[in-house]
């Protein structure tokens, strides 16, 4: 797989990093997310990294931490998209695409901006993100059997064609990006070492979920 072309080098991964919690949404290096924003604060935060680098960071609320006043506690690891599609609604909405850069480790919160949260990045541990990589050669055959069950388990369809065409790398990432497993599965696919790690990770996760339906479906 070739270098992210979206990505800025290592040393320009700025400082300051805007943040936006979402439960259940997952945001991978090189993967693209779709967001629809509408409240006041997030309208500001999108202005703010379109005038800088047009980076804000993914991050999941923690709610199995123990929370500390009204502010969410959030995963300390999440992932920097950059903006890379962006337009207005006539409601005043805005919608855009951020597509995965980097994941970041949270070195602190810093002081919030416009209503968002802020905080300094640590990026160091994931200078693989930046760079290119590619998955080990993934088992097509079970993975095509595993999501025909997942799939009609959740209700969702799949274009079978396209993914057969999509290389192994962007397949997970955009699978694991898709699949509405719960919060904490979303956290650990997150967190992977690599992307062969990720792999083997969804690969048993949807498994689990597999034999999970048909087990429910033969009571």
């Amino acid at each position: 797989m070739d270098k992210n072309p979206f990505a800025p080098l290592y040393d320009a991964l700025p400082d300051t990093l805007p943040i936006f919690p979402l439960e259940g949404v997952l945001l991978l290096p090189r993967g693209n997310l779709p967001l629809n924003i509408f409240e006041p604060r997030y309208l500001a935060m999108v202005e703010d990294a379109l005038r800088c680098q047009r980076l804000i960071g993914m991050v999941q609320p923690n709610t199995k931490a123990p929370q500390e006043g009204d502010v969410p506690v959030v995963y300390d690891i999440g992932c920097a998209g950059k903006i890379t599609e962006f337009s207005e609604t006539p409601d005043g909405r805005y919608l855009i695409t951020l597509t995965g850069i980097s994941r970041f480790k949270i070195e602190k919160e810093l002081d919030g901006k416009s209503g968002y949260r802020r905080v300094k990045p640590d990026w160091s541990g994931y200078k693989c993100d930046i760079n290119s990589q590619s998955c080990g050669k993934l088992d097509r055959g079970k993975l095509h059997e595993f999501l025909k069950s997942y799939f009609h388990k959740e209700g969702m369809s799949c274009d079978w064609g396209a993914l057969e065409d999509t290389d192994d790398s962007s397949l997970i990432t955009c699978l694991s990006m898709v699949c509405p497993f719960d919060p904490c599965e979303k956290q650990a696919l997150l967190e992977a070492d690599c992307c062969d790690a990720r792999a083997k990770m969804f690969m048993t996760m949807l498994e689990m979920a597999s034999c999970q339906g048909d087990c429910e479906s033969h009571h």
